[in-house]
């Protein structure tokens, strides 16, 4: 038998936790010493001590523990419950990682701020483009790019024509976002090539025009994962000069380079947004 301090760095538990334990009724001293009042702790109360700790990791109250060792646990049991525990905390780390990466945006965003001016936004009229496009729900922004492939797969032997004579390198290809605010997932876009004749339907592929607008546009020059500082600089512009924004915008891609990367910073994007003169204006 061992003295409750000896037990304590046995078990690596602080006496005032094993006290506790024998106060509430959940890790009763093998022996207490009639006399002394010194209590006693078995070697075999290891494992009991042990669930109790686990049990306690996991989240459950001590009445809890207290039934499910009534019930007696088996060591698969025990062993599924820590699995159990592990996902949710794995869980509840990637939720704060993503937390810790929305904040490091937003102080990236507070230094950026002053860059957002350096933006030159201009109003142009756009005519009638006919497009290749695949729409769909995204998961992210980034997931859009995934979809280029496809587009292209569809237009096919078109591509000749459709693209110019070097469609590898004339096809100009273009971002749609359809969602009228913003979205950080399922996310409403479509990747898209400009066509110089229609093609056939193929698959998810849809031939389209988009229609004439007014545009808001400015330059964009560098990365991907930096291109909402473009977006917010005309987003303001339309603000300031009472316009409302009409339509899908649209991210076209002037420069860039395969394999795509979102940290690229010698991509040039142009960035449209058409819009209206607003009502009370």
């Amino acid at each position: 038998m061992f003295k409750i301090g000896e037990f304590s760095k046995l078990a690596q538990v602080p006496v005032a936790t094993l006290r506790y334990y024998d106060q509430v009724g959940l890790l009763k001293p093998g022996e207490v010493d009639a006399f002394t009042g010194y209590r006693y702790y078995s070697a075999n109360q290891l494992s009991r001590l042990h669930r109790i700790l686990a049990l306690r990791g996991l989240g459950f109250s001590l009445e809890q523990i207290s039934e499910a060792l009534d019930e007696g646990l088996t060591p698969e049991q025990m062993r599924g419950m820590l699995r159990l525990r592990h996902a949710q905390i794995s869980q509840e780390l990637t939720e704060k990682q993503n937390q810790l990466l929305e904040v490091e945006v937003r102080l990236q965003q507070i230094e950026d701020e002053d860059k957002v001016t350096a933006y030159d936004v201009v109003l142009k009229p756009v005519e009638a483009q006919l497009v290749a496009s695949v729409r769909t729900i995204l998961p992210t922004h980034s997931a859009v790019g995934a979809l280029f492939g496809e587009v292209y797969a569809g237009i096919g032997s078109h591509v000749p024509e459709a693209l110019g004579p070097r469609p590898g390198m004339d096809g100009q290809t273009l971002v749609i976002w359809y969602d009228m605010e913003h979205k950080e997932t399922n996310v409403d876009g479509a990747a898209a090539f400009f066509l110089r004749c229609a093609v056939p339907d193929n698959g998810r592929m849809r031939c389209h025009e988009l229609p004439a607008a007014l545009m808001a546009s400015t330059i964009h020059h560098g990365t991907y994962a930096s291109i909402g500082q473009a977006h917010e600089a005309v987003l303001r512009w339309i603000e300031n000069n009472s316009y409302r924004i009409a339509g899908p915008d649209r991210e076209i891609n002037i420069y860039n380079v395969a394999p795509i990367r979102q940290d690229d910073p010698s991509y040039v994007t142009e960035i449209q947004y058409p819009v209206e003169k607003a009502a009370d204006h």
